[in-house]
């Protein structure tokens, strides 16, 4: 036997109810490989070997606290308490699993069980982690998150960032590393080259510990101790568990890269079979009790096989699977108590509305570089520490991933966040939160993302190529998101409180050419306009233009100069969900259509309007589609440049040339 184990006052009840949550998931894997090698199931991804971090973990965890595991995480899933009919049901892609059938293995949560799932980009589920940490602070409930990663995952970015916002934010945050010395094949020496996860602790100003992973008393005292220890200081945790993957990565990649004297070693460091010994020897287990659960376990893992594979394959049915991309949300409008306006600059409806919207809903938290004190660097927030406090107001660390990742975290734990990105440039550092988790974590297990993350845009400053970059087709072309962009103050107000009662996730882009250079009349009191439907500015029969953002005042502007021109003006306001509805009916009426945006033409959301435009309207049409767009290049810098690549003026000429054709 090659583990010591110390009771340390536990009772022989204790100590038999860590040996049942041990044994059950090593059994179910064993089951599973025994299925993959007849064929019965495709994929498996295994923990044999590792089993006692997560028994020792979930066990040592209140029912309550939430916990975010990974792929060799079984024990969590069956510790607390999820049916194993159910786990098999989801592993085999059944309709009764939780994700019905959109997703495999791992990749899903259940709010029931506190238990929020992975995606296959490693490191994501930290920053979650950081805003259910987050919640728990704001909310006064004396909680501990724990979440897992890899020793190989902690070269990813979201880990830095995770671990840092959670040390600057003071989180009540376990980070538990399972340091098996592989990242699929790479070993660990080839991921990095400090000693000892311990060393990065006191980088971050955090307390870390290191545990044999195998051995699940030690595990599960050390997660008690760090547990009890951040409920009375609340601070993040950093606990390495040293262990070994007895397995490959997934059954498929094999084991081959791995030197045999590793798994010998190892092997006599197996966690189930070291602490069923020791129990045996402790008197506390015997060997006929040990069959006693071994064949309660086998029928009910019988069971569940045999009751998932007795079910019937998925008959999709398309409007589910459309209505299930979006949480529902009645997007009624909700009208101004009084008709009383101010004229109020694009910044300032802003402004306005965002301090309306914290006034309406104590739960929101607005999170972002700059935005506390300094009032971020256009001025939105300005006075909003005063108003709100500095718990609902907050500086972030330039850490755009990990504050994505905690805006979806307060979601999880029922609050809503805001995320200013300083540029909508800069939001490439949080893209996969954005498109791989808030997108589509309600279409894999039904849980709603109600983040809004504001998205200052555009060009016509002299910026630059990288503070003047249109990126909204990035987004629009993912299912899951909403995607706004007004270009009046009035609307402005109206879709960002819209924006902050829908429980989806909603980019909203405001144009900075536009914060100070437009006015309007904007209702003082709070109201919303619905989000999906656009603005039917002018009325005509000659043609229809369609464009969105300063693309609008482009239009106005060029409209003044040809009265002879009597064109239907949409501004779209909204590009996902797309008003497809005034788009047609207009287009059918005047037989042409041109589509103005500010984004490059290639690719541009114009493209998709047009390509629909074609195959819905074409008998109507008189004329091709026209689209004006940008320069397929990056923005450049010099101001004679930057209108080059604009397409402001081009668009006169093709509107003219449509009209003329």
């Amino acid at each position: 036997m090659q583990l010591t184990f110390d009771r340390k006052g536990k009772s022989d009840d204790q100590l038999i109810q860590i040996y049942r949550e041990l044994l059950l998931p090593r059994m179910i894997e064993e089951k599973m490989l025994n299925l993959l090698r007849q064929g019965k199931i495709s994929k498996w991804f295994s923990g044999i070997g590792q089993e006692a971090i997560s028994v020792g973990t979930v066990m040592a965890m209140d029912q309550e606290e939430y916990i975010l595991p990974m792929h060799r995480n079984l024990g969590i899933f069956t510790g607390r308490g999820m049916p194993f009919h159910q786990l098999f049901t989801q592993w085999q892609g059944k309709k009764n699993g939780y994700s019905k059938g959109r997703e495999r293995s791992f990749h899903f949560g259940s709010q029931a069980h506190k238990m929020v799932g992975m995606i296959s980009h490693l490191g994501p589920q930290m920053g979650i982690a950081d805003g259910i940490a987050l919640a728990h602070k704001l909310k006064k409930e004396n909680l501990v998150t724990a979440v897992f990663t890899g020793d190989g995952g902690s070269s990813e970015g979201d880990f830095h960032e995770s671990i840092n916002v959670a040390a600057v934010w003071d989180l009540p945050v376990i980070f538990i590393i399972e340091n098996n010395g592989y990242g699929l094949s790479t070993p660990s020496s080839e991921q990095f080259r400090f000693k000892s996860f311990t060393e990065k602790g006191p980088g971050y100003g955090i307390p870390t510990r290191q545990v044999d992973g195998n051995n699940v008393l030690d595990v599960y005292d050390a997660v008690s101790e760090i547990r009890q220890s951040i409920l009375n200081d609340p601070k993040p945790w950093l606990l390495e568990c040293m262990t070994f993957r007895m397995r490959g990565h997934e059954e498929a990649s094999g084991t081959k890269y791995v030197p045999q004297e590793l798994f010998d070693l190892w092997g006599k460091k197996d966690p189930v079979q070291n602490y069923e010994a020791w129990l045996l020897q402790q008197g506390v287990l015997s060997d006929s009790k040990i069959q006693s659960i071994r064949a309660e376990f086998k029928a009910y893992i019988e069971e569940g096989v045999q009751k998932t594979f007795a079910e019937p394959e998925i008959v999709p049915d398309t409007a589910e699977e459309i209505a299930d991309v979006y949480a529902p949300h009645s997007n009624t409008e909700i009208a101004p108590a009084s008709a009383k306006t101010s004229t109020k600059r694009l910044v300032d409806a802003i402004s306005d509305g965002l301090a309306q919207a914290m006034e309406k809903h104590p739960e929101l938290v607005l999170m972002g570089q700059d935005i506390a004190e300094y009032g971020g660097v256009f001025k939105i927030t300005e006075g909003f520490v005063e108003r709100f406090g500095k718990e609902r107001v907050r500086n972030t660390p330039l850490c755009e991933a990990a504050i994505v990742g905690a805006g979806l975290g307060l979601s999880i734990k029922g609050m809503k966040a805001m995320v200013e990105m300083q540029f909508a440039d800069f939001v490439t550092e949080g893209f996969n939160q954005i498109v791989n988790n808030l997108a589509k974590i309600h279409y894999r297990w039904g849980q709603n993302a109600d983040v809004v993350v504001r998205m200052p845009t555009g060009a016509g400053v002299a910026a630059g190529p990288f503070h003047s970059q249109s990126n909204e087709a990035w987004f629009t072309h993912t299912p899951g998101l909403k995607v706004v962009y007004p270009a009046f103050p009035n609307d402005a107000k109206g879709l960002l409180l819209a924006a902050f009662e829908d429980p989806n996730p909603v980019l909203f882009f405001e144009h900075k050419a536009l914060y100070r250079s437009i006015s309007g009349e904007v209702y003082d009191d709070y109201f919303t306009l619905p989000i999906g439907k656009a603005a039917l500015l002018k009325e005509g029969s000659d043609l229809s233009i369609v464009t969105y953002g300063f693309g609008v005042h482009w239009a106005l502007e060029t409209l003044a100069r040809h009265p002879e021109i009597q064109a239907d003006l949409i501004d779209l306001r909204t590009l996902l969900p797309l008003d497809e509805e005034t788009i047609f009916n207009s287009v059918r009426k005047t037989g042409k259509a041109i589509i103005l945006h500010e984004d490059c033409l290639s690719g541009g959301w114009g493209a998709e309007i047009a390509a629909r435009i074609s195959e819905h309207c074409f008998e109507a049409l008189d004329a091709p589609v026209v689209r004006s767009a940008s320069l397929d290049t990056p923005v450049p810098f010099s101001a004679e440049l930057e209108w080059n690549f604009l397409p402001k003026q081009r668009f006169e000429k093709q509107l003219l040339e449509l009209h003329q054709y």
